[in-house]
């Protein structure tokens, strides 16, 4: 298994992009990174154009007001019914927030980065390995006694995709990306953007 070279040689410029679509029929605007063939088939390491977002919600401990819990809201319910109040904090921001596929997006200039302002939580990945990721506090909100931060990842948020037969652009399941993670790391460890 032998990557081709990327990019240009594969038909796309560095700016090239590309819409993913989900289940439900949303989309999501991407960037094309790098692009690369394994097999006879063609790869994409996509970069959402707008700002992923996360929704986290704040427990405090009963019994120790400075310490608090924070989880991550993954459930689409839940951010259906929160969506409105986070994209009306944003917008006091000069943000846009977006119901995307895949992530929740932000559209506007970001602020600067407050060292202060950084959230570290420990993911699980595809392997059950917990990982650590630093999210970017954007606003906090109130609903019914219960608050809640909207961050965006410190690190960019990748997404690779294949094209199927229909020539349509699907996510990697986790047996597929493990086949290419060898090449697309040697990829991004030599330098290439």
């Amino acid at each position: 298994m032998s990557p081709s070279n990327l990019s240009q040689e594969n038909g796309y410029s560095s700016n090239s992009s590309v819409t993913l679509i989900d289940e439900a029929g949303r989309s999501l605007p991407c960037t094309i990174k790098h692009s690369l063939e394994v097999e006879g088939s063609e790869y994409l390491l996509l970069m959402p154009v707008d700002f992923p977002i996360q929704i986290v919600a704040w427990d405090e401990e009963e019994n120790d007001e400075d310490s608090a819990e924070a989880t991550l809201l993954d459930n689409d319910e839940e951010i259906n019914f929160l969506f409105p109040d986070a994209r009306a904090v944003l917008a006091e921001h000069n943000l846009t927030l977006k119901h995307t596929a895949y992530t929740l997006t932000a559209a506007g200039e970001l602020p600067e980065v407050d060292e202060e302002e950084i959230l570290a939580i420990e993911l699980e990945d595809e392997d059950g390995q917990l990982e650590p990721d630093e999210f970017q506090l954007l606003a906090n909100f109130y609903y019914e006694e219960q608050e809640y931060g909207i961050y965006t990842p410190v690190e960019p948020l990748l997404f690779l995709a294949q094209r199927n037969h229909a020539g349509q652009l699907e996510l990697l399941s986790p047996e597929e990306f493990h086949k290419v993670q060898p090449l697309l790391e040697e990829l991004l460890f030599d330098g290439l953007e």
